[in-house]
């Protein structure tokens, strides 16, 4: 019994002895979740970058020619209905592009601010259109008996060629340890090249019923005779148009070494009219930056 209470003893010490040489573990402390934590990432700071994109554009021409064909036909009869045509098609365009970015981020705790400029560069955002059509309208109240149409065509073109274009926006983001989501919106600023042109011309008619007297037989007679007539032309070109707009997004960024970044995003931007164009595009890019 005595040989068993000792062998029983020298186990313990040895047992003691061994357990003080283990490395102090944290799941040995029962706070095993220290070690599940997300990593952190400062995203506090300012930030410079560049970027590359694919874009879709979409140019509506459909009343290009309006503006024009309401100086021209200023005060007429003819003004609103050929001012309200939809003579010209909206074009798809495809093209690449690439730019650089500069921004400031703002952390409490896992929001993350910022404030961003961007700019890009369109390697051949470019489309072009023309048509005519001709439609017979009503004239003006004429005389007793008598009534006037316009037998009117209009033809026109137009093109535009997107050049570059930059946006100012803020964004918030949510700290997802090296990944960082967000989303942006702001306003745009697009550099274009914008020519078109339009030409109307109308033949005015008067359609009258008139009384003939033939071998003492009263006859009827309809007449359909020109009244006047006319074309009017105009051309407008512009070099650096400048289209105002609007913008809105989602993107992620992920830290490479807590400074190094990388970021893939969609971009939407809705510009206004433009010599009574409209420009709307989707911009999707990847782009790299260091945060200071």
């Amino acid at each position: 019994m005595r040989r068993l209470m000792l062998a029983a003893a020298i186990f313990g010490t040895v047992s003691a002895a061994r357990a003080a040489d283990l490395p102090d573990l944290p799941i040995l402390r029962g706070s095993f979740t220290d070690g599940l934590s997300k990593s952190s990432v400062n995203w506090d700071g300012f930030y410079v970058g560049g970027q590359f994109g694919f874009a879709t554009t979409d140019i509506d021409f459909s009343h290009a020619p309006k503006s024009m064909t309401d100086f021209m036909l200023r005060n007429s009869i003819l003004q609103a209905p050929v001012g309200g045509w939809s003579l010209l098609p909206k074009n798809h365009v495809q093209s690449t592009g690439f730019g650089a970015y500069v921004g400031k981020n703002w952390q409490i705790y896992d929001a993350v601010m910022g404030v961003e400029a961007n700019y890009s560069y369109m390697n051949n955002i470019s489309s072009s259109a023309s048509d005519s059509m001709t439609r017979l309208l009503d004239g003006e109240t004429g005389p007793t008996g008598h009534t006037y149409t316009y037998d009117t065509t209009l033809g026109g073109g137009a093109s535009l060629k997107l050049k570059d274009y930059a946006t100012f926006r803020g964004r918030i983001g949510w700290d997802g340890g090296e990944f960082m989501p967000y989303a942006f919106a702001g306003v745009a600023v697009g550099r274009a090249e914008v020519s078109r042109f339009a030409t109307v011309s109308y033949q005015k008619w008067d359609d009258y019923d008139e009384s003939v007297v033939v071998g003492g037989v009263t006859t009827t007679v309809h007449r359909h005779v020109p009244a006047g007539s006319g074309t009017l032309n105009k051309t407008e070109q512009r070099t650096n148009a400048f289209m105002y707009g609007w913008t809105a997004g989602i993107g992620v960024e992920y830290a490479i070494y807590n400074n190094f970044l990388i970021r893939g995003e969609w971009e939407h931007i809705g510009f206004s009219d433009v010599k009574n164009i409209t420009v709307g595009l989707n911009n999707f890019r990847v782009g790299a930056g260091y945060k200071f």
